[in-house]
């Protein structure tokens, strides 16, 4: 059957054609829309202003991005599972049970509510399946193959369970419950048989203390390193008594421990020798050992020097070998020990439990719990559902089309938007986060709009983050690295913002107009500040000199003649330039009269300006939000333009609301009153000069003059001749 094909509507925004997504159908045939045609291709899952868990669920290959198939498939999955898709356009949080058309999602939805005490509800929320402990707490089966313990039918198998957990550590149940699953089950009785066969080998040899063995030998483990250590010392004593006293240390080492709190098992204090050193001492067991072994050495002498030796108060050397002797067969045994994993519970407790029937019991549970897997799985799509319902057409229109970014006076803001930055006079909506400003910017910067880096930070709660602002309208005079702002994300929270770096590009063709007054200002303030400090330095140094009384330094070396002309041939020339074209603009000004004037003025300003402005509306006409977003981590698949109209609706300027009053005075503004007096004087001087100079007042008469010569040879109007009278016809005769 042949499959229909699917009209679409486009609006045009941002300067190119863009898909509208009006209804269900449109979603749920998107693998019909060229790819050409899409506004984005790939976007990545973090970074955005969207719920993470739903970005995460139309992730299918969890690379984190989300690409044109991801949206193509989650569309279609969400549209047939319910009964009219159109219900996606709503992006509500609620789902109507009577909008679902799957059975098994629709049965997964009422038994999510009955667990959660809801059983008569028509609805279902994000809310209710957020938590799926909630959702588990009242049932042990829920498909994870995690068996809590309390989930045993009898208290044998529940300790068993409890047992399992102790020795091997537990897994989460989705009831929020310690359990285990097969794979602790399977490794512990593993376990429990290699450790019951590793102890079916022990016999009267390796057993030499009955069941008090184990203990005995860990009592001589810990204490052999340093019986070992003190008799090879007294061996030492003996073969040279030259090095007793280093042997037992010295009383510089002593010293070094003395100047501090000690207590008796200080590590400094252990690392002493045993007990004091003499040649072919024996070692006491009861009196002169060193403090931080004594405890040690009592659990030795009572575990393995009674059982085995007697009642002795100091063994010797001989002595220490008989004993190592007697448990040496039990330690090469303990060094094959297998299933050691299960050892706390004791060879009697793990015979136990081998002996009974819970591995059975419980792998029997295990598979009970499995089978409630598609239950469960069902379950989770429950969630998912109800968030494409809420999420999915709020991706599609910042994915598909930019529809919420073009009409965000009507719409929230678009995903990628971080929040508001409030600086300069101007609220900033073109906000995104950023990582590493730098890399950013090697991409960024193509976009040719005037974009700050800002360092914001919370000292509340010590949060910082990076975002990346585009000041779309007003002028860059007041705006440098250094300033600071205040951001206001999404959640409406406040950050502490701080510009970082700047890319500089024209930001409206207001600046730009003015930029060459201004550039031209900033250049003689430069000129006239270097000079003041070029002459202060030069007086300071003047001065410095006469103090101290040493002769001031040659003058530099005059410029030479070849220079001198160079320069006045330039002079001359700039001179003669300017010459002709204030001659020809006084022309304009004297023939033409005031509206020539202004013409005149406002051609010469047009001059100035007109490059800077024709720069600049080259620049705007380019602006892109494609290079910002792809800098991000997008895709974007179109010139997204930020035209002049548009970025002044990204860039509030600061205005004065409507009605508002305003006090023009202002009571510290600079007095200009003789600054302006001087102005005028000035310029009323100026047309004096140009009257006299340029014979206005004569210039004057002779135009007078010649429009009455025209005036007087104008010939007067001839009146037009009287109608003539019409023929009269004679009478008939009577």
């Amino acid at each position: 059957m042949k499959k229909t094909v699917h009209t679409w509507s486009f609006f045009r925004a941002g300067g190119f054609d863009q898909v509208k997504l009006t209804c269900g159908a449109d979603l749920m045939n998107l693998d019909q829309l060229d790819q050409k045609l899409w506004v984005a291709l790939a976007c990545p899952t973090t970074g955005l202003e969207f719920d993470a868990k739903t970005l995460q669920l139309i992730d299918a290959d969890c690379d984190g991005r989300i690409r044109a198939q991801d949206i193509i498939a989650a569309c279609r999955w969400a549209g047939e599972c319910l009964n009219n898709p159109d219900d996606l356009l709503k992006g509500s949080s609620e789902l109507p049970l009577a909008a679902i058309q799957e059975p098994q999602l629709l049965a997964s939805a009422k038994q999510i509510l009955a667990n959660l005490g809801k059983a008569n509800a028509t609805a279902i929320t994000s809310e209710d399946t957020a938590d799926t402990v909630k959702i588990f707490a009242a049932t042990h089966f829920n498909g994870d193959g995690i068996i809590p313990a309390d989930a045993a039918g009898d208290a044998a198998t529940t300790a068993v369970i409890t047992d399992i957990m102790a020795c091997l550590g537990s897994e989460i149940d989705r009831s929020g419950k310690p359990g285990i699953s097969k794979a602790k089950l399977d490794q512990f009785f593993a376990e429990a048989g290699a450790f019951a066969d590793w102890h079916q080998h022990a016999d009267a040899a390796i057993l030499t203390l009955g069941d008090a063995t184990t203990a005995a030998a860990a009592a001589l483990r810990a204490v052999k390193a340093k019986v070992d250590d003190y008799f090879a010392r007294c061996r030492l004593a003996a073969y040279d008594a030259r090095a007793v006293p280093a042997l037992n240390r010295l009383e510089t080492e002593y010293l070094a421990i003395t100047g501090r709190d000690l207590s008796a098992t200080a590590a400094e204090v252990a690392g002493f020798p045993l007990a004091r050193i003499e040649a072919g001492k024996p070692l006491s067991l009861t009196t002169g050992l060193n403090p931080a072994w004594t405890e040690a050495i009592a659990e030795f002498r009572s575990r393995v020097v009674v059982p085995l030796l007697g009642d002795l108060a100091a063994i010797t050397e001989a002595d220490w070998h008989v004993l190592t002797g007697k448990l040496a067969a039990h330690e090469a045994w303990r060094a094959g020990k297998t299933g050691g994993a299960v050892e706390p519970l004791g060879i009697q407790r793990v015979r136990e439990i081998l002996a009974g029937n819970a591995a059975t019991t419980i792998a029997a549970l295990i598979a009970k719990d499995q089978a409630f897997e598609p239950v469960a799985n069902s379950i989770a799509n429950v969630d998912k559902l109800i968030r494409y319902n809420r999420d999915l057409y709020l991706l599609c229109t910042n994915f598909v089309n930019f529809q919420d970014f073009y009409a965000h006076a009507n719409r929230h803001p678009a995903i990628f938007q971080a929040g508001t930055l409030y600086l300069d006079q101007r609220s900033c909506e073109l906000t995104l986060p950023v990582e590493d400003a730098s890399k950013h910017a090697l991409m960024a910067g193509l976009a040719g709009a005037y974009l700050a880096y800002c360092d914001c930070t919370r000292k509340s709660t010590g949060e910082k983050r990076q975002i990346v602002v585009a000041f779309t309208d007003g002028d860059s005079d007041n705006l440098m690295v250094g300033r600071n702002g205040i951001f206001y994300d999404r959640q409406g929270r406040d950050w502490d913002a701080t510009i970082t770096k700047i890319v500089d590009n024209p930001i409206s063709l207001r600046q730009s107009f003015w930029a060459p007054y201004k550039k031209f200002v900033r250049m003689i303030e430069e000129q006239i500040a270097k000079r003041a400090a070029a002459a202060d330095a030069a007086n300071s140094a003047q001065l410095q000199n006469a103090a101290a009384g040493t002769v001031p330094p040659e003058p530099p070396k005059k410029i030479d003649v070849g220079t001198v002309a160079a320069l006045g041939v330039a002079v001359g020339a700039i001179g003669a330039f300017l010459t002709a074209l204030s001659s020809r603009v006084f022309g304009i000004i004297i023939v033409g009269g005031p509206l020539a004037t202004i013409g005149a003025t406002i051609g010469v300003m047009l001059l100035i300006s007109l490059p800077s402005v024709v720069l600049a509306f080259i620049k705007l006409r380019k602006r892109n939000l494609g290079p910002i977003l792809d800098a991000n981590g997008w895709a974007v698949n179109a010139k997204a333009k930020i035209n002049v109209p548009f970025g002044a609706a990204l860039t509030d300027v600061a205005k004065l609301p409507p009605g508002a009053h305003r006090d023009i005075v202002d009571p510290y503004a600079e007095r200009t009153a003789g600054r302006n007096r001087t102005i005028v004087a000035l310029i009323l001087v100026a047309l004096v000069w140009s009257a006299w100079q340029y014979d206005w007042l004569g210039k004057y008469r002779d135009w007078r003059n010649r429009q009455e010569i025209k005036y007087k040879q104008t010939p007067a109007p001839v009146p037009a001749p009287p109608p003539a009278a019409a023929p009269t016809t004679p009478a008939p005769a009577q």
